[in-house]
């Protein structure tokens, strides 16, 4: 499925978005990798439930943080679309909670 605003996110069953004391930062975890997070790669993700779309996930940031709907929007993409690629999340009707 590709990504796009009515998709509905959410991490693979085998992913977990954890604080990783070690590292000192928040990580994505999955088998044989580690993803080191960024404070809105954090954000992000912790809106990824599968039962709220890209947009709803845009929204709710853009007014949170008070900033242009298509910067966030931009930054939203490129954060779910890169986890997309490596197969980190399930979009669309796979999402359904």
């Amino acid at each position: 499925m590709a990504l796009g605003e009515e998709s509905r996110p959410r991490l693979q069953p085998f992913v977990r978005l954890q604080f990783d004391a070690r590292r000192e930062s928040w990580v994505l975890q999955a088998p044989e990798r580690v993803l080191l997070l960024d404070e809105s790669g954090k954000t992000i993700l912790e809106r990824c439930s599968g039962s709220v779309t890209v947009a709803e996930i845009v929204e709710g940031l853009a007014a949170e943080y008070d900033a242009p709907r298509e910067v966030i929007a931009e930054d939203v993409m490129a954060v779910l679309g890169l986890l997309a690629e490596r197969d980190l999340l399930l979009l669309d009707e796979e999402s359904q909670p």
